[in-house]
C-alpha cells in the first residue's frame, strides 16, 4: 500500500462512515481477531461499524472483546444483506478472493461501497480499490497493527483492540514457532502487551478449554494417522460417523493436522475431514521448509493460502479423496525429500 493509498483513505476516514468488515467463511483465529481489532479502533474514529461472519467460528473464539455484536451472515441475511447494501466502505480481512466468504460472495461482488483489502495470502483477486497484501506478514493481525501505523493512530490502539490482535497473530504464528514469526512480530507482541494484551489469558482461553469429547475425538484421530515414508507424508483422516461419535463442535479439529507434523521425518502432512452437510472432504495441509502446499492445494484441492500452511477440499468420497491424495505424492517425491 503506497503513501497516496494511505492519504485516500485517511481521507476517507476523516468522517464517520457506515463500515462493514467481512473475514472468510470458518473463520479463525487471525480472522475474528483481525476483524475486532478493526472494529474496535474504526468505532473510536466514530464510525458506524458491523462485522459480518459468513457463518459460525469455534467456541474458543467467542470471549474476545466486542464478538457478542458479530452478525452471522448463515443465520441473519437479511439484515446483514441490508447493511452490506448500505455500507459506504467494505473491508475483507483474511482471505483475497471473494469466493472465500462463501454466500456472501454475490452481494460482496455487487456492492457499489469502496473496497479496501488487508491480507497475507498469495495470489490476491483484483476486487478491491485498496489493497493492502503482504505475504511475508505472520498475520493478518499483524497487518491491522501495521494499518493503523500508517494511518498515524498507534497511540488509539487500547487494550481491547490489543487483545484482538494478539489473538490472530499467536495463533496463526502457531505460538510465535512458524517461520513467518519475525523479530518485528515479536516487537509488535511487545507493545500489545504493553498496551493491555494479557498474553496469559489468552492462550489459556483458546488453547486450554478443550472438552472430554474433543479431546476422545483427537484420541481418534491420532489412531487414524497414517505414515508414508518414501513420500515424507503423515495424513490423518475422520469420518462425518467418528465426528458424531464425539459430539463434534466447530473448532474441535483446529490443529490436529500438526500432530502430523510433528513426526520425526515427515515434511508434509494432511487431514481429510468428511462434512456430510456441506457434501465435500475438508483438507488442510501444512509443511516444512520450502514445499508448498499452497501449490499443492491449488492444483489439487481447490485451496490455496500460504507455502507451509494451506486448506482445500474435494468433492470426491473420503477413501476416494485420500487416493487420490496418494497418487499425487510421487510426483512430489522429489521436492519432499529434498527437505
Amino acid at each position: 500500500m503506497n503513501k497516496q493509498d494511505i492519504s485516500n483513505i485517511k481521507h476517507l476516514l476523516s468522517i464517520p462512515k457506515k463500515i462493514v468488515i467481512v473475514p472468510h467463511k470458518n473463520p479463525d483465529g487471525d480472522a475474528i481477531g483481525s476483524t475486532l481489532g478493526l472494529y474496535h479502533y474504526l468505532t473510536k474514529n466514530n464510525h458506524q461499524v458491523q462485522v459480518i461472519t459468513p457463518n459460525d467460528y469455534p467456541f474458543f473464539l467467542k470471549w474476545i472483546p466486542s464478538e457478542q455484536n458479530i452478525l452471522k451472515y448463515d443465520s441473519q441475511t437479511e439484515a446483514c444483506d441490508s447493511l452490506i447494501n448500505d455500507a459506504d466502505i467494505i473491508f475483507t480481512l483474511d482471505f483475497n478472493a471473494l469466493h472465500r466468504a462463501g454466500n456472501m460472495e454475490t452481494i460482496l461482488a455487487a456492492s457499489k461501497a469502496i473496497k479496501i483489502m488487508i491480507d497475507h495470502h498469495q495470489a490476491p483477486d483484483d476486487y478491491a480499490t485498496y489493497v493492502f497484501s503482504d505475504v511475508s506478514m505472520s498475520s493478518t493481525c499483524e497487518m491491522v497493527y501495521h494499518f493503523i501505523d500508517m494511518l498515524g493512530d498507534l497511540s488509539l490502539i487500547d487494550t481491547n483492540i490489543a487483545t484482538c490482535l494478539y489473538v490472530g497473530i499467536m495463533t496463526d504464528t502457531g505460538s510465535f514457532r512458524f517461520p513467518s514469526t519475525s523479530s518485528e512480530t515479536h516487537r509488535i507482541i511487545a507493545d500489545l502487551i504493553d498496551k493491555g494484551a494479557n498474553n496469559s489469558v489468552i492462550h489459556n482461553n483458546i488453547y486450554d478449554t478443550n472438552s472430554y469429547k474433543s479431546l476422545q475425538l483427537l484420541g481418534c484421530a491420532l489412531t487414524n494417522l497414517k505414515v508414508i515414508p518414501e513420500s515424507k507424508t503423515a495424513y490423518i483422516t475422520l469420518s462425518q460417523e467418528e465426528l458424531n461419535r464425539y459430539d463434534h463442535k466447530k473448532g474441535d479439529t483446529e490443529g490436529i493436522v500438526n500432530y502430523g507434523l510433528s513426526l520425526d521425518n515427515v515434511v508434509l502432512a494432511a487431514i481429510f475431514i468428511e462434512d456430510k452437510q456441506e457434501g465435500i472432504i475438508k483438507i488442510s495441509l501444512r509443511s516444512k521448509g520450502s514445499f508448498s502446499v499452497n501449490e499443492m492445494s491449488r492444483s489439487h484441492f481447490e485451496g490455496g493460502g500460504h507455502i507451509n500452511a494451506a486448506g482445500g477440499k474435494s468433492s470426491l468420497s473420503l477413501k476416494d479423496t485420500v487416493e487420490k491424495f496418494i497418487s499425487i505424492l510421487p510426483s512430489y517425491n522429489k521436492a519432499l525429500n529434498n527437505e
